[in-house]
């Protein structure tokens, strides 16, 4: 074989992705709606093309990348994304103003953030119909990756292929609970003194954090799906949890919450990411939009 392989097209590397991301040969076919001959064809020319072989085809009947194969894969990922990337952009310079924008806000995001985010948007943009949600954990990520929204805040989630992240700061969880609480009135408490009471924590019910829990110390657990719910709760004496400083500010400067002084219960920060799809490049509203958010910090 030459030591010089040849320029494989773009539309080979994007069937040998597709192969490998369904599995088969004729999977690649039916979803790229041509022969399944079109596809062993293309293939054997791209090995042709690159001197290598791509696909142990003697040891399995499905097909199976050799190692020369699984290098080439992670390069055609990267030129196919490039290319994505490079169409999305383009698509921005091209487009004009949006005439609606979809956004859905992590249920942390300050108030008084909200607020300013928004006020200034609508007197830079009032012919742009707005649709707002406001969601927890996954649930943001989710309508992003759905096209159900075209920007969101974000928590602090696994980085995940498909959707790009800004940093927009965060914001800082404090543990509270009743003037009335066992644990505040306690004063400082033992390490471990946390698990021995109700703790309120949020969950949702997207795919992408179902069934996970996030800062929990306790085994007595009450899930509530919206931190308003858990913010009564607390009020009302029931149980521990952590709550956005911003949001239980006057609560606890009335002394109607407090701060916990547990040793293992620490504050913390909750990061926040203004997130899109990779291959939706904002427009010009939404992009404004995130931008202010990011000079808030």
């Amino acid at each position: 074989m030459s030591s010089e392989p040849g320029t494989p097209t773009l539309d080979q590397l994007r069937v040998l992705v597709t192969v490998v991301e369904v599995g088969s040969f004729a999977g690649a076919a039916r979803k790229l709606n041509r022969a399944t001959s079109v596809i062993s064809y293309t293939i054997a020319n791209l090995e042709a093309q690159l001197g290598v072989r791509l696909f142990d085809r003697e040891s399995t009947r499905k097909p199976q990348l050799t190692d020369a194969g699984r290098m080439v894969l992670g390069e055609a990922r990267l030129v196919a994304s490039g290319i994505d990337t490079l169409r999305a952009k383009t698509k921005g310079l091209l487009q004009g103003l949006e005439s609606e924008l979809h956004v859905v806000l992590d249920t942390f995001l300050p108030k008084d953030r909200v607020v300013d985010a928004l006020t200034g948007f609508f007197a830079a943009f009032p012919t742009v119909s707005l649709h707002l949600s406001v969601e927890t954990l996954g649930a943001v990520t989710q309508l992003i990756l759905n096209r159900r929204a075209t920007i969101g805040v974000s928590g602090p989630l696994d980085t995940m292929d498909g959707i790009e992240r800004i940093s927009i700061g965060g914001v800082r969880m404090i543990p509270v609970a009743a003037t009335t609480h066992p644990l505040a009135m306690a004063g400082r408490n033992a390490p471990g003194a946390g698990r021995e009471h109700i703790q309120l924590i949020l969950t949702d019910r997207s795919p992408l954090t179902e069934g996970r829990t996030f800062g929990v110390m306790s085994s007595r657990m009450w899930k509530l799906a919206d931190v308003s719910s858990k913010h009564m709760l607390l009020n009302a004496g029931i149980g521990w949890g952590y709550m956005p400083e911003p949001m239980v500010r006057e609560d606890v400067a009335t002394g109607r919450l407090v701060v916990l002084d547990m040793p293992d219960a620490a504050s913390g920060d909750y990061s926040l990411h203004a997130i899109h799809r990779s291959d939706t490049l904002p427009g010009p509203a939404a992009s404004w939009l995130i931008e202010r958010l990011r000079n808030q910090i």
